[in-house]
C-alpha cells in the first residue's frame, strides 16, 4: 500500500459520508472490490494482476456458500443483487482494462474480454454443476474439509518457492512466455495469506456451529475489506459484522481519531521503518560487519524496523477502518516492553497470534489430552507451542529459516511456561516489594527483547547457514 493508495482510501470515507445511510454498506463492498484490483502490484505475467484478485473473489464466494447456516435455503434478493454486483464489477474491470490508453484499476492490461467471458462461463458452469453436490446443509458441512484442504494446498504452493516456481513455469508455458524466467514472483498473490486465514476461520467456526449467519454482502466485505486486505489485522467475522450492520457516520471525533492514527502509521512505516531499513540486518550487511558490536547494531535496527513497519501498517488500517465506521482490532501493544515471551506474543501481531491459538494450539492440545493414553502435560504443552509457532512461521514462508525461527520461539514459550509454573510464589510476593518488582520487570524486558531480537536473525536472513553464523558471531564466536 503506497502513500497514494492511503490518501485515496482515506478521502473515499468523506465521499461515503455524503451517501444515504442505506448505501454505505454497499459502498464498502464496492470499494473493497475495486481496491483488491487496485492494490495488486504488477507481475511479470501481466494476466495475473487481474486473475489473482478475481480468484480471491471466487474463493470467497465458495467459502460463503459452504458456511451458510443449516436453515439457509434459496438466495435472498440481497444475495442475488450482491452476486450480480460481483460479476458485473469483475467484468467491468476486465472490459475497461482491455482497452489501450484508458484509465484502469489493474497495473497491466487485462485479458481480452472474449477470453474473460469464456473463463467466467467456464467457472459458472463448474459452479452450476457442483452446486447440487453441496446444496443441502449436510453436504455443505461435509464439503468443508475438502475446501480447507484446497486452501492449505494453495497456501503451501504459494509459500514454497520451488512449488511456486514450478507453477509459474507451467503458467509461462501456457502463455508462451520464457520458462527460464519463471519465479515465485510470477504469482505474487497480494493478500492471500490474510484472506486464507479469514476463510479458514469462517469454515472452522461453521463446523463448530459458532459462525453467525452472514449474507453474501457481509461475508465478501469481511474477507476483502480493503484497509486490512494487505497486512491485517485478521478480524473475526462476528465482531466485524456487528460494526458493518450498524456503520457509524463519520463525525468530527471519528475523523480526528482515524486521521491521527493514519498519521502515526505513516510516520512509523514510511519515515522511521524505511529509514532503519537502510542500516538493518540483511545478507550483505551481515557479511560486511567487522565486530560483534556492529552485528548487534544491525540486529537492533532490524528489530525496530520490523516492529515499526508491521505496527505502522496496522495503524494505517485501523485508522482507515475507523473513518468508514469499522473498528478493526488492535494488533500491537508495545510488545518490546513485555517482561516475558508469553506476554510478548499476547501483544505482537495479536490477531495472528489469537488465530493460531484458536485454530492450532487449542485443537492440538485438546486432541492430545483427550486420547486414551495422555502424554505428560509438559509434552502436550511443548507440542502445542511448537505446532503453533510452526504455523505462524510457515505462514510467512515455507523455508528452513522460518522453521528455525518457529522452533526458537516455540522452545522459548515452553521454557517460560516451565519457569513461570515454578516461580509463581516468588512473583506473587513481589507486590509487597515494589523496588524489587520494578527491577525484575526491567531485567525481564531486557532478556525478552534480546531473545526476540536474536530470533529475528532467521527472519532477516533467508540462508539458515548464514543465520547460524550471525547468531554465533553476535556472541563473539566464529570471527
Amino acid at each position: 500500500m503506497t502513500l497514494t493508495h492511503i490518501l485515496l482510501l482515506a478521502l473515499g470515507a468523506f465521499g461515503v459520508r455524503l451517501m444515504p445511510a442505506a448505501w454505505r454498506a454497499w459502498a464498502l463492498l464496492i470499494g473493497s472490490l475495486a481496491a483488491i484490483y487496485l492494490l495488486q502490484p504488477a507481475l511479470p505475467l501481466p494476466i495475473m494482476a487481474y486473475a489473482l484478485p478475481t480468484l480471491t473473489l471466487i474463493l470467497a464466494l465458495i467459502g460463503w456458500w459452504l458456511t451458510r447456516p443449516p436453515e439457509a435455503d434459496s438466495l435472498s434478493a440481497e444475495d442475488w443483487l450482491t452476486l450480480g454486483l460481483l460479476c458485473g464489477a469483475a467484468l467491468s474491470i476486465a472490459l475497461i482494462g482491455s482497452f489501450d490508453g484508458t484509465p484502469r484499476l489493474t497495473p497491466a492490461p487485462t485479458p481480452p474480454l472474449s477470453e474473460t467471458l469464456l473463463a467466467f462461463l467456464g467457472v459458472g458452469a463448474l459452479i452450476v454443476t457442483a452446486q447440487p453436490l453441496v446444496a443441502s446443509a449436510d453436504r455443505r458441512l461435509a464439503a468443508i474439509p475438502y475446501y480447507l484442504a484446497l486452501l492449505v494446498g494453495l497456501f503451501i504452493v504459494l509459500k514454497s518457492e520451488p512449488l511456486a516456481q514450478s507453477l509459474a513455469a507451467w503458467l509461462r508455458a501456457n502463455a508462451d512466455r520464457p520458462i527460464s524466467l519463471a519465479g515465485a514472483l510470477d504469482i505474487g498473490w497480494l493478500g492471500f495469506s490474510y484472506v486464507a486465514f479469514r476463510l479458514i476461520h469462517t469454515l472452522r467456526d461453521r463446523q463448530s456451529g459458532k459462525l453467525p449467519a452472514l449474507s453474501l454482502r457481509e461475508y465478501l466485505t469481511y474477507v476483502i475489506f480493503f484497509p486490512a486486505y494487505t497486512a491485517g489485522p485478521i478480524d473475526r467475522a462476528e465482531r466485524f459484522v456487528k460494526d458493518y450492520r450498524a456503520l457509524q457516520p463519520l463525525n468530527a471525533q471519528r475523523a480526528t481519531e482515524g486521521l491521527g492514527r493514519i498519521a502515526v502509521g505513516i510516520l512509523k512505516k514510511f519515515a522511521i521503518a524505511d529509514t532503519l531499513a537502510l542500516i538493518a540486518l540483511d545478507s550483505l550487511s551481515a557479511e560486511r560487519a567487522q565486530t560483534a558490536l556492529g552485528l548487534w547494531l544491525l540486529i537492533y535496527a532490524y528489530a525496530f524496523r520490523l516492529y515499526l513497519d508491521f505496527s505502522g501498517y496496522s495503524d494505517i488500517a485501523i485508522g482507515i477502518g475507523k473513518l468508514y465506521g469499522i473498528n478493526l482490532p488492535e494488533n500491537f501493544a508495545l510488545p518490546y516492553l513485555k517482561s516475558n515471551l508469553t506476554a510478548f506474543w499476547q501483544s505482537w501481531h495479536i490477531t495472528l497470534s489469537n488465530w493460531a491459538r484458536f485454530y492450532v494450539f487449542m485443537p492440538l492440545s485438546r486432541y492430545m489430552m483427550t486420547r486414551k493414553r495422555k502424554p505428560p502435560t509438559w509434552l502436550a504443552v511443548l507440542v502445542g507451542q511448537l505446532g503453533t509457532m510452526l504455523t505462524i512461521g510457515l505462514w510467512h514462508g515455507i523455508a528452513l529459516n522460518f522453521v528455525l525461527w518457529a522452533i526458537w520461539h516455540g522452545l522459548g514459550l515452553w521454557l517460560h511456561k516451565q519457569y513461570s509454573d515454578r516461580t509463581r510464589d516468588f512473583y506473587a510476593k513481589l507486590s509487597e516489594r515494589p523496588k524489587l518488582r520494578r527491577a525484575v520487570y526491567a531485567v525481564g524486558v531486557l532478556l525478552t527483547f534480546h531473545y526476540v531480537a536474536l530470533g529475528w536473525i532467521w527472519f532477516a536472513l533467508g540462508d539458515a547457514t548464514q543465520g547460524a553464523q550471525v547468531l554465533m558471531r553476535s556472541f563473539g564466536f566464529g570471527w
